[in-house]
């Protein structure tokens, strides 16, 4: 049992959860598309990592879903920022420039979305540089897509077996209520903000980790599964280990879309240096399960153990390459 709940019961509401769900609505679209792991730009990663001269250029866009947008129209708009930058650094990135799409039912309506992303571009110190707007619209709809660039990659197909699993996650918050956001962001100081996200590229840079994924809508164990999908590996995930909030339960906290929140697959000889940096700018963090040879992501409880997902027997977001990818040589 986990609290009042047992392991079994919350696999079950993990494989059934809505956000899981959305992430599986990806494979469709990569097929029709004709989009995988295996293109010469992977598909499947937080962005698309295109290579130049000295690096990569990253190139990202999130939507938003309409009752979000229409139900806490500001910190959507904040959210269009922050997580669209949040998957730049997810890639071992920094962001450069944000441009916006924006419809509403007369200009009052857009205000306070636009509002939102104007306080969260200054307070990551990212310029919006342009975008699309309808004020003639039926409904409230948003979307934002970023630019941004990388020396050294974390990708979502390098996690490697014999790797762990960690977490890093800003407990420093609250749920913005009714909604499964826990929102650690709009209060903090701006060079906190930043100095925290400049942890990722840090991270890359200094052959730490090359895997990486930015907790999302799926929640830590959908993320988690996309990570494993996309680097044909499987995950044991400890259930006790995960950093959450005491006063949060963990069957929620495992659906939660935290503001800041990363998982990274590392080394174990890199893992004590890796949840150091984090450690060292107040982020929780801790080793939270083992990448495996397999093809499960399973959660366990001590010797209870059950698996969310097998890839063996149904594909996530379908972008996984058909044979295990080559490993990126550490620094």
């Amino acid at each position: 049992m986990i609290g009042s709940i047992a392991i079994d019961e919350i696999a079950e509401r993990l494989r059934a959860s809505r956000g899981l769900a959305a992430k599986g609505d990806i494979a469709g679209v990569a097929a029709s598309l004709g989009l995988s792991g295996e293109d010469a730009i992977p598909v499947g990663d937080d962005c698309a990592a295109i290579p130049d001269s000295d690096g990569y250029t990253l190139f990202a866009i999130e939507g938003f879903m309409n009752e979000f947008v229409a139900g806490d129209p500001w910190f959507a708009g904040w959210c269009g920022a922050m997580v669209n930058i949040s998957d730049v650094a997810a890639m071992g990135g920094r962001p450069i420039a944000l441009v916006d799409a924006v419809w509403s039912d007369g200009a009052a309506n857009a205000a306070p979305v636009l509002e939102g992303l104007k306080a969260a571009s200054r307070a990551f110190g990212v310029p919006v540089v342009g975008g699309h707007t309808n004020v003639r619209s039926a409904q409230q709809q948003f979307a934002v897509a970023i630019l941004g660039r990388a020396r050294a990659l974390l990708t979502s197909f390098d996690a490697a077996p014999g790797e762990k699993l960690i977490a890093a996650i800003d407990l420093r918050g609250r749920y913005r209520e009714p909604f499964p956001n826990w929102e650690a962001a709009t209060a903090a100081p701006p060079a906190r903000l930043r100095g925290d996200l400049e942890l990722l590229p840090q991270i890359a840079e200094r052959g730490l980790s090359r895997a990486a994924k930015d907790i999302s809508q799926g929640g830590i164990a959908g993320t988690a599964a996309m990570l494993a999908e996309c680097s044909r590996v499987g995950l044991s995930i400890e259930l006790a280990a995960i950093p959450k909030p005491d006063s949060v339960a963990l069957e929620r906290w495992l659906m939660t879309f935290p503001s800041y929140g990363y998982l990274l697959s590392v080394r174990p000889d890199r893992v004590e240096d890796t949840l150091a940096a984090f450690r060292g700018r107040d982020i929780a963090a801790a080793a939270i399960g083992d990448v495996t040879a397999g093809t499960q992501v399973e959660i366990r409880n001590g010797e209870r153990r059950e698996t969310i997902w097998d890839f063996a027997r149904q594909a996530l977001i379908g972008c996984a390459p058909s044979q295990p990818p080559e490993r990126r040589a550490s620094a």
